[in-house]
């Protein structure tokens, strides 16, 4: 069910415009609810920066990861938290300039020495978020070959799965996966395992906003308050705040600068 939660981004509004922000909050520490129930995460203090860099009030309606992008083309929303700038995502809707970029890597139990090939993987249950690029690289790479790649609707639900030892690992965004079920009790017996999971077509050079083709005007202003944010200084110390000295910039900066 959407539900949406209300933030002033800053107390004075480019003429009272309020832009509608499609978010998932099951995803800590990227965008998540705190003991209040208000969004929180390294996306949404991001995000709010950016709105408040830009005197607009950000209003955030929150769904499934996979329901982001419907909601959008249906005008629920005016645009979208950051996700990967795939070739995919890109014949559908338009992209800000980058925001972050981080690798994705197989999460595992510790000692079974899993990698994130066919061949070791074959037979395994491999969990992925529906509607990722995590997923459709599984579906692409791993399920031909006999690996049981199963989808969720969000990655709490992967942890807790993983941690019952109904999966066998899970492919996933490696920041996230390190800074958040890893540091819980429940992660402590779980480990990112194998190099970075990389395809130069399905993966994207980074995340970014997600826009409705042809929407200049929130384009525009999402893409000068990145350039402010980042030039101020408040990018890097959200970044600091989350996680420390890790290199999550993007170059080149800009979306449109390379093919993904």
């Amino acid at each position: 069910m959407l539900a949406a939660l209300a933030l002033s981004c800053s107390s004075a509004m480019a003429a009272g415009e309020t832009l509608r922000v499609g978010a998932d909050l099951t995803y800590p520490p990227f965008q998540f609810r705190d003991v209040n129930g208000k969004p929180t995460g390294f996306e949404i203090d991001i995000t709010n920066a950016v709105c408040k860099a830009v005197e607009v009030k950000c209003e955030y309606v929150v769904s499934s990861f996979d329901a982001e992008i419907p909601s959008l083309l249906a005008k629920k929303v005016d645009f979208i938290s950051p996700l990967g700038a795939t070739v995919k995502r890109k014949k559908s809707i338009d992209f800000s300039d980058f925001i972050f970029h981080i690798p994705s890597q197989l999460v595992a139990r510790k000692g079974v020495n899993l990698l994130p090939t066919p061949e070791s993987l074959k037979g395994k249950n491999i969990a992925v978020q529906q509607g990722s690029i995590q997923e459709m690289y599984a579906n692409k790479y791993w399920a031909p070959a006999g690996v049981v790649v199963k989808t969720y609707p969000d990655q709490d639900v992967i942890y807790q799965d993983l941690a019952a030892g109904r999966l066998d690992g899970s492919l996933a965004p490696a920041v996230a996966v390190t800074f958040g079920f890893l540091q819980k009790p429940e992660g402590k017996d779980f480990t990112l395992t194998g190099p970075e999971v990389r395809d130069d077509v399905l993966f994207s050079r980074g995340s970014a906003y997600g826009v409705r083709k042809g929407d200049e005007k929130t384009l525009t202003l999402l893409n000068q308050g990145l350039a402010k944010i980042v030039a101020d200084g408040t990018w890097e110390k959200i970044k600091q705040h989350y996680f420390g000295d890790i290199e999550m910039k993007v170059t080149p900066v800009k979306a449109s600068d390379a093919a993904q």
